[in-house]
């Protein structure tokens, strides 16, 4: 396990003060998660137009998101490596490509079996992308507080989200739920022109000519143990694996299926409800700065130990939801909690685990916690099909509750020292 460094009083907020490759790296993090953001969404637009085109079940449609976080778990542990091993500027640039052209491919999807083989793709680059621009973020600004500015970064991110929600309002009712997903080439000039000037950290560029020196094969070969290495890391490991896995399914679990139980339960069209997406997007943002702040000031117990208790009890105001303006300020408060903590993963892993195995060490953690997560949504189908909404809501309380315990069983989150 690596040191975890103590913060230096340097504000790591103050723009001015960063260096060429600190903005490259913030900039194009920002373009890449905001890319991964906007095409979640945009399934979560489009799955009711998915499953009535195609003629399946709430239950085959859940098995999108499965699909796709199958896809974060190959994607990410391979490219991952590759990271760990030549570079993460590379990795990054090149996943940019495969999130955006597969991203556009679903044009072309007119059956489920075409679209759970795009839905793998745009997931093994979206997995590899979000572990390796974490990293970068960590290593670009080693030694200072980055829990608000990791924060940001996600919040920047949550643009993309906003743009797919913008986009299915006009698109979907237009010209239908394929045509929406052809949005998803835009990003890719902008994040591409930034991306072609990025760099390695030197941290990471020392360890490697360091390994290259001594030919030590030993983390290099197969990083994906070493995170493993010892019985505690391995239950840090495993703990960490657990609560990403709450995190992403209760995100895509509600994500995926808040838009069609708005349409059903309040006779929202599309654009009504892609407004109130809108809403819980700013909750989200508005979440991630303040438990980034929190995070930064008193560690990352106190941050999780707040949010997951929160977001335990703010579900059941879901179905209290009677009207435009009820349903406006409980979607921000669900929003706020549930996903204010995802960018805390990032900076608390990247903390953690040595720099020979910082980019595996986010891939496993991220994308074994993500497809665990990618049944919730296929759960949640399928209990929307058999059951009622007030079981769906305590099914989403009890994930929180259990993250609330795992996160309290994991000795290194409870350590006093700043992230």
């Amino acid at each position: 396990m690596a040191d975890i460094p103590l913060t230096q009083p340097t504000e790591v907020l103050r723009h001015k003060h960063f260096s060429k490759n600190q903005k490259l790296t913030l900039w194009s993090t920002t373009a890449g998660f905001g890319l991964e953001n906007m095409d979640v969404m945009f399934i979560s637009f489009a799955l009711s137009s998915i499953i009535a085109s195609l003629h399946i079940s709430n239950f085959a449609g859940g098995l999108i998101a499965t699909i796709f976080s199958l896809g974060t778990l190959v994607g990410g542990l391979c490219f991952g490596m590759l990271a760990d091993r030549f570079g993460r500027a590379r990795v990054f640039t090149g996943t940019l490509f495969i999130v955006a052209f597969a991203t556009a491919g679903m044009y072309f999807a007119h059956n489920i079996w075409v679209l759970y083989a795009l839905r793998f793709i745009v997931g093994a680059g979206t997995g590899a992308e979000y572990s390796a621009g974490v990293t970068m973020v960590a290593e670009a600004f080693s030694g200072k507080k980055i829990g608000r500015l990791m924060s940001i970064v996600q919040i920047g991110g949550q643009g993309g989200s906003i743009l797919a929600a913008l986009a299915a309002a006009f698109i979907i009712p237009r010209f239908g739920w394929n045509a929406l997903f052809l949005v998803g080439l835009v990003p890719v000039i902008f994040a591409f022109a930034i991306r072609i000037h990025l760099k390695d950290s030197d941290e990471f560029e020392q360890a490697k000519q360091a390994r290259q020196q001594k030919e030590e094969a030993t983390t290099t070969k197969v990083p994906v143990l070493a995170v493993f290495k010892t019985p505690t890391l391995a239950l840090q490991t495993l703990g960490l694996i657990l609560m990403m896995m709450v995190q992403t399914g209760g995100y895509y679990g509600l994500m995926n299926w808040l838009p069609k139980i708005m349409q059903k339960q309040l006779g929202l069209s599309i654009s009504s409800s892609s407004l109130w997406m809108i809403a819980t997007i700013v909750g989200m943002s508005l979440g991630m700065y303040a438990f980034g702040y929190l995070l930064d000031n008193f560690g990352p117990r106190l941050a999780f130990g707040i949010f997951l208790v929160v977001a335990a009890a703010s579900v059941y105001l879901i179905p209290m939801a009677n009207g435009a303006w009820s349903l406006l300020l409980i979607m921000m408060m669900v929003g706020f909690f549930s996903n204010g903590m995802y960018g805390g993963y990032g900076v608390v892993v990247s903390r953690l685990y040595g720099v020979d195995i910082r980019v595996t060490a986010n891939s496993v953690v991220s994308c074994f916690g993500k497809l665990l997560g990618g049944f919730f949504p296929a759960l949640v189908g399928l209990m929307m099909d058999k059951t009622s909404l007030s079981v769906v809501m305590m099914f989403f309380s009890a994930i929180y509750v259990f993250s609330f315990i795992v996160m309290l069983l994991i000795p290194a989150l409870g350590k006093k020292v700043q992230f």
